[in-house]
């Protein structure tokens, strides 16, 4: 309070799904800038997540309707719905606490990895299990509202391109995506949000199965990495936005109404990462030079 700051944007790090840190903000009397510590808490559990999907008619890959409790859970699962299973950290997300398992025999150590994992990354290590769904298209929905209940989509990002489930290209907007699809996906996106009474950036995310069928799969509850090829192809400057929305704003005063929101031309984002891919991706050392 010292240097009178009245707001703070988390950014994309870790803090910016932190509901804790947004309710210290909040009883600090600086503005957060970002959905609700209520909401943020709701979006990180992804269980509760899952659930207000299910209550708000957006359809869920099949999976436990909790944090399982030991294997034997998971085996239970596995014998009603088939394998591939995987397992997922309950309070996080970015690709750890996740295991795939083809068999039997891969349950008990993939549970203790992932287990670990999570609680490694999260200071947690409950874990829920869904079917694993095969070769399907990651396809994210930016969304943003306001304090006045308004919510709109700014259209898709297709994430498929992926090595150890973390993104690694992001094309906006989805090639040949069928344009049937795309409104089911932005539909229920919104819908999703309005549920909860979502306000400033966020993202839905959805698998696409090979019929064309889309399951949710969570909410991330702030800005992400890759928001800068959806600005490129809606001419929206969403960091603005989100700060103009914190200070009470609508998204009508700020021109932002679902029908001005146009696709133009097409934008994709590259990762670069210390990495080798002709081993795997593993970590990798070197110098960055120009030829």
């Amino acid at each position: 309070m010292e240097n009178e700051v009245d707001a703070v944007h988390p950014g994309y790090g870790f803090l910016s799904e932190r509901a804790d840190f947004a309710q210290a903000c909040t009883d600090a009397g600086v503005r957060f800038i970002g959905p609700t510590p209520e909401v943020v808490r709701k979006m990180g559990d992804k269980v509760e997540a899952r659930a207000i999907a299910i209550s708000a008619g957006v359809p869920v890959v099949p999976g436990t309707d909790s944090p399982i409790t030991c294997v034997t859970e998971a085996k239970e699962f596995s014998n009603k719905y088939g394998f591939p299973i995987i397992f997922k950290a309950a309070y996080g997300g970015g690709g750890r606490g996740m295991r795939v398992v083809r068999s039997y025999e891969e349950l008990e150590e993939n549970y203790t990895r992932a287990y670990s994992e999570a609680l490694s990354a999260f200071g947690n290590g409950a874990l829920f299990v869904e079917k694993f769904i095969e070769k399907p298209r990651h396809i994210e929905v930016q969304i943003l509202g306001d304090k006045h209940g308004n919510v709109i989509h700014l259209y898709e990002r297709d994430c498929s391109i992926q090595r150890r489930h973390q993104k690694v290209v992001e094309i906006a907007p989805a090639a040949q995506l069928n344009p049937q699809l795309r409104d089911r996906l932005t539909h229920d996106s919104v819908k999703l949000a309005k549920q909860v009474g979502y306000e400033n950036a966020g993202t839905v995310e959805f698998l696409v199965d090979k019929n064309g069928k889309h399951y949710f799969i969570e909410v991330n509850s702030r800005l992400q990495v890759e928001h800068t090829v959806t600005e490129e192809i809606t001419d929206v400057d969403l960091v603005h936005a989100q700060i103009h929305v914190a200070e009470g704003k609508s998204l009508p005063e700020l021109g932002l109404k679902q029908e001005n929101i146009r696709i133009n031309g097409c934008a994709i984002q590259c990762r670069v990462t210390t990495e080798d891919p002709a081993r795997g991706f593993q970590p990798d050392t070197g110098r960055i030079e120009k030829d």
